[in-house]
């Protein structure tokens, strides 16, 4: 069988037949995220803040046996079960070198992503490799596992020599690997340069440096600013990184989260705001007959524990999301990869049932978080909004207007003061609380924590996947 390949606008088999991968991204496993999996902070704060709680020999138990059970094969049986074919594997540069032991590959480095991949290509699953988190952090969102706002990875070339290293390391090691459909350099990049230069060096600089060793890989290629904005890309980008290139775009509506600005109910005018988004992320790719892929899309659900007898009014608007969206990208026959496959409730195909340990034991703290916002992603911050208030309200009085707008522009200032103070500095305090939960446990008590991830032990959200499943099945 030969390797999935990209021809014009589409994906094609070895015979040129074409491929629509449809499928979900694999988030919160080996780049761990804070909403994923219930902690405060970045990935590194509570690894580091466990270790420190419970010691090294423990905490790492638990971390193996999360990510033994996180994905295994009852959920690519399922994942198989709804006519998907295509994971997406977000990962960490963690997983594979230490920041004080730079350029050298940790013992067992593939250990996990092999088996996953193993798992998916014994049920004729693609996966996609997404480095998700880059050394310095290429943004400021917490899944790049920086614990900054900044992206420091565009202001040091050494960040950047590891990217490329990293990259060598695993196209050698997945270059005869025919279910690996291809590589997403990065996920999110936040490049501040006007001119994307940083972003367009280094693409340049891991293309050339994948193909030298694999040639035979699709590369996804995301737009700056988080998926968003080809606007700057080079005129010969058809070629210019080889013709095996897919253009990633981001397409998550404002429909799908808690700061929809109306309820959703599928208007003539709603649908039209919706296509008219997801028609400007990927215009320059059509203008340049050049092959889409949506990374990422999707909406976040009501949960009974926060939102109570809202909860059904709030998932039948989000559902109606889901399915105008996924209406227009049928139309268009576009590959897809729905965020997120697996959670603790807000937006997961599946996720972790109240009853596991994990959940009643953190129960409480997970409402603590919920109350004071600390997540920046679909935040309801109703508890905490007039504490923040007076910040912004300063920064606008004392401010200029023009140096109010800084890099990225999709984040306003409130947004901006709210990822500082709340999603940093609160969820810097609460990730030592988080770890101390765990003190005086015994080493059973941490694997039913982690096995509280496991398929078997979690809920499905039965009307995202009989959606997905009817998509999935009258794909064009």
């Amino acid at each position: 069988m030969p390797y999935l390949k990209v021809s014009g606008t589409q994906f094609v088999d070895g015979n040129g037949t074409p491929v629509v991968l449809l499928g979900a991204g694999l988030g919160g496993w080996m780049m761990m995220e804070n909403f994923i999996s219930g902690f405060p902070g970045c990935e590194f704060h509570i690894r580091e803040a466990l270790a420190e709680a419970i010691g090294i020999e423990k905490a790492s138990l638990f971390f193996e046996k999360f990510l033994d059970n996180f994905f295994a094969e009852g959920d690519v049986k399922f994942f198989k079960s709804l006519g998907l074919n295509c994971v997406r594997i977000a990962v960490n540069y963690h997983y594979f070198e230490d920041d004080m032991n730079p350029r050298v590959l940790k013992k067992d480095a593939f250990k996990q992503l092999d088996r996953v991949v193993s798992l998916c290509a014994a049920e004729d699953i693609y996966t996609i490799i997404d480095l998700h988190s880059t050394p310095g952090g290429q943004s400021g969102g917490w899944h790049a596992d920086a614990g900054t706002h900044f992206g420091n990875f565009w202001k040091h070339k050494d960040f950047q020599d590891r990217f490329v290293w990293l990259w060598t390391q695993i196209a050698e090691h997945y270059k005869d690997n025919i279910w690996v459909a291809g590589y997403n350099l990065m996920n999110e990049p936040a490049d501040p340069d006007p001119g994307h230069a940083g972003l367009i060096n280094i693409y340049d600089r891991t293309y050339a440096a994948i193909y030298s060793i694999d040639p035979h890989h699709i590369l996804f290629l995301d737009g700056n600013t988080f998926a968003t904005d080809f606007t700057k890309f080079p005129d010969d980008s058809a070629t210019r990184w080889g013709t095996n290139v897919a253009f990633a775009i981001h397409d998550y509506s404002t429909f799908g989260f808690p700061s929809s600005p109306e309820v959703y109910e599928g208007t003539d005018k709603q649908k039209a705001t919706l296509k008219a988004a997801y028609v400007r992320k990927r215009k320059w790719m059509d203008e340049g007959n050049l092959c889409v892929w949506n990374g990422e899309w999707g909406p976040v659900y009501g949960r009974k524990e926060y939102d109570g007898e809202e909860t059904d009014d709030i998932n039948r608007m989000r559902y109606m999301v889901l399915r105008d969206q996924l209406e227009i990208y049928r139309k268009d026959s576009l590959s897809w990869s729905i965020w997120l496959y697996k959670d603790i409730g807000f937006q997961g195909m599946v996720y972790v049932s109240q009853d596991t340990a994990y959940m009643k034991h953190f129960g409480e703290f997970l409402s603590k978080k919920h109350r004071l916002a600390v997540d920046a992603w679909g935040a309801d911050d109703k508890y905490v909004k007039h504490i923040y208030e007076p910040v912004v309200n300063l920064i606008k009085e004392e401010i200029p207007e023009q140096n109010q707008k800084l890099y990225p522009p999709i984040w306003n200032l409130e947004n901006r003061v709210t990822r500082i103070s709340r999603t940093i500095l609160v969820a810097e305090f609460m990730a030592k609380e988080w770890a101390e939960m765990f003190v005086g446990m015994g080493d059973q008590e941490l694997v039913d924590f982690a096995e509280s991830f496991a398929f078997e032990k979690c809920e499905k959200r039965e009307e995202l996947n009989s959606i997905l499943k009817f998509s999935a099945n009258t794909a064009v």
